[in-house]
């Protein structure tokens, strides 16, 4: 079993500062200098297996989406109906209907749970397979499965950063002893903006007098950034690990993979002309460019009557209000992406999964809506049932594995939990879940305790 050590803070001695990683503000190179020291190995980009996750902060509603129950009371299957998939026999909400056109190309999961019924909780237990010691606080305690692969996966890479993220760590996720370096090269901004842009892409002071104006466009901050390395004659300076780190992000793939723009119209619209359908075309242009991991938060769909997230209590809003505006957007850009991994013969080497922490409680819990003042339907947070929705990786797809009851409460079939999906992704790519990191007190921590890759995606 192989153990990793990962030491403790080390001084920066980086010339570049790009694609800041959270908090600590370290830089690309700073990040691949600490994992080289964890004897890691490449593959060419081509060959390498990767993963998109979709993350469905809040946790979305499974009988409003993926597990309908036309048969259930009124009070538990809610306003929606079922409509038929282009696979026989299954059936998932209306208000997907883009889906259905691909149920052929991905699997459903409905009998994954665990429980942890709040958000932080079951961010961490979902995606790190160990049960929180502190279910509220806002990070993990534990490593979780985009930052582990982060770190092992760090040499991997064919010009583009291996780990990039819309936001620097979901609620309840993080690094935990992995360190901050563990974290995404994080590119938040909307790519349907006009001026879409990576972030704090610029030369350190001492070599530019100037830094790149974070607003300017990106290509024109890629082309200011090799102009300053050619006038300054700093390349010359840099260590191993600063020449890498500007290779990555001044390279010809970096820079064309980042550049959504070059998609035609048509694609594009495809995905649809939102922040949700961009950041599902980014994900795309990344891991075809040849990053292993991204991980794409869809929440906030700025749309009339939507509440942040898929966290939608009561209180929070209309549960058919929101889900009116939310479900179209989210039923593009996901079915587009799913198309577009086959269409461009990624089925095999790029894994999808799209899921939050939870499911949502089986029966529809109205109350006075904070906003509204009247009283109006929701589900809160319910984590004895979720649906999952995995595509691609080479996985059996066109199928439904596990069920609930006849109400939507409780996996009855194939029982699973989050340890099985994370255990499969892991078979994906390559990694022995089996091997591990020592923790803060110097302590070897397995990837996963427990867990078997799910046999009917395999």
């Amino acid at each position: 079993m192989k153990s990793i050590y990962c030491p403790g803070p080390q001084s920066r001695r980086s010339f570049l500062q790009a694609g800041f990683l959270g908090l600590g503000g370290l830089g690309l190179s700073d990040l691949l200098r600490h994992r080289a020291q964890a004897d890691e190995s490449s593959a060419p980009a081509v060959d390498k297996p990767a993963v998109i996750l979709i993350w469905l902060q809040g946790g979305p509603s499974h009988l409003e989406t993926y597990d309908m129950k036309p048969m259930a009371p009124r009070d538990y299957r809610g306003e929606y109906n079922p409509i038929p998939t282009n696979v026989p026999g299954i059936d998932i909400c209306e208000k997907l209907p883009l889906h259905a056109k691909v149920a052929d190309k991905f699997t459903i999961i409905r009998s994954i749970s665990h429980k942890f019924a709040n958000h932080a909780g079951g961010a961490g237990r979902f995606l790190s397979g160990r049960d929180p010691l502190r279910p509220l606080e806002p990070t993990s305690q534990f490593p979780t499965l985009p930052t582990i692969i982060g770190k092992l996966k760090a040499g991997d890479t064919s010009g583009v950063p291996p780990y990039v993220a819309s936001a620097n760590r979901v609620y309840g996720g993080g690094s935990s002893y992995l360190g901050e370096t563990a974290l995404p090269f994080v590119v938040s901004a909307d790519p349907n903006a006009d001026n879409f842009n990576v972030p704090n892409l610029s030369l350190h002071p001492k070599f530019q007098g100037d830094r790149l104006n974070d607003r300017m466009s990106l290509l024109t901050s890629f082309d200011n950034m090799k102009r300053g390395v050619d006038l300054n004659d700093s390349a010359s300076a840099m260590d191993e690990f600063n020449e890498q780190a500007m290779s990555i992000l001044t390279s010809d793939k970096a820079r064309e993979a980042f550049d959504i723009a070059q998609e035609d119209d048509t694609t594009r619209e495809k995905y649809g002309r939102h922040k949700w359908g961009q950041r599902a075309l980014l994900a795309r242009r990344l891991v075809e460019a040849g990053s292993t991991f991204v991980t794409m938060q869809m929440q906030n769909p700025s749309t009339p009557g939507s509440a942040g997230n898929w966290d939608i209590h009561a209180v929070n809003g209309h549960l058919y209000d929101d889900m009116n505006g939310r479900l179209p957007i989210f039923d593009k850009a996901v079915s587009a992406l799913i198309e577009d991994i086959y269409a461009r013969g990624l089925d095999k080497r790029v894994m999808v999964i799209v899921s939050g922490e939870f499911g949502r409680t089986p029966r529809v819990n109205p109350q006075k809506g904070t906003r509204s003042g009247v009283i109006q339907p929701g589900r809160d947070h319910w984590p004895g049932a979720m649906s999952v929705l995995v595509s691609g990786g080479g996985t059996k797809t066109g199928q439904v594995i596990g069920a609930t009851t006849a109400k939507g409460e409780y996996a009855k079939d194939r029982k699973l939990e989050p340890n099985d999906l994370l255990a499969t992704v892991y078979r994906h790519l390559g990694v022995d879940p089996s091997q591990h990191f020592f923790d803060h007190t110097g302590r070897p921590m397995p990837i996963l305790t427990h867990g078997t890759p799910i046999s009917e995606l395999i």
